[in-house]
């Protein structure tokens, strides 16, 4: 039995997953340098450790209403074969394992996110995750 290693993250009142692997770090909000003519859904630039890191606010991503940032705002650092992104999260708490025969299909309509970024949701005791595709997050749309 395989089991997938996640870090579980709030964005309002639904809870996400994203795979261990990919997140380099969990940063507290910082200042963020916004650049011209990004998507909306780019909150800009941020300085990680010397590497120049495009935010992407996944509230804007999914389209769900803005709320302010607060104490438990974090930016997860994502880091693929070929690119460092940070996603701005409601909150990032947990790091569970699943195993990933739990793993289910996305439904059709899942709170508003488009069914496109997501890669399953997890049903693990009396909790629901939703399991993001990360491919899909990232690509330029």
């Amino acid at each position: 039995m395989k089991n997938l290693k996640v870090i579980v993250f709030q964005l309002k009142d639904e809870e996400y997953a994203i795979e261990v692997d990919y997140v380099q770090s969990i940063e507290r909000m910082q200042p963020v340098t916004r650049i011209p003519g990004t998507p909306s859904f780019v909150t800009g630039v941020m300085n990680l450790r010397g590497v120049i890191t495009p935010i992407i606010n996944l509230r804007k991503r999914f389209e769900i209403e803005e709320k302010e940032y607060d104490e438990a705002t974090r930016i997860l650092v994502i880091s693929t074969e070929n690119l460092e992104i940070g996603f701005i999260v409601d909150g990032a708490n947990d790091v569970i394992d699943i195993p990933t025969e739990k793993i289910e299909p996305t439904p059709e309509v899942v709170g508003g996110v488009e069914a496109e970024y997501l890669r399953g949701v997890v049903k693990l005791d009396n909790r629901l995750f939703t399991l993001l595709n990360l491919e899909k997050v990232i690509q330029k749309s």
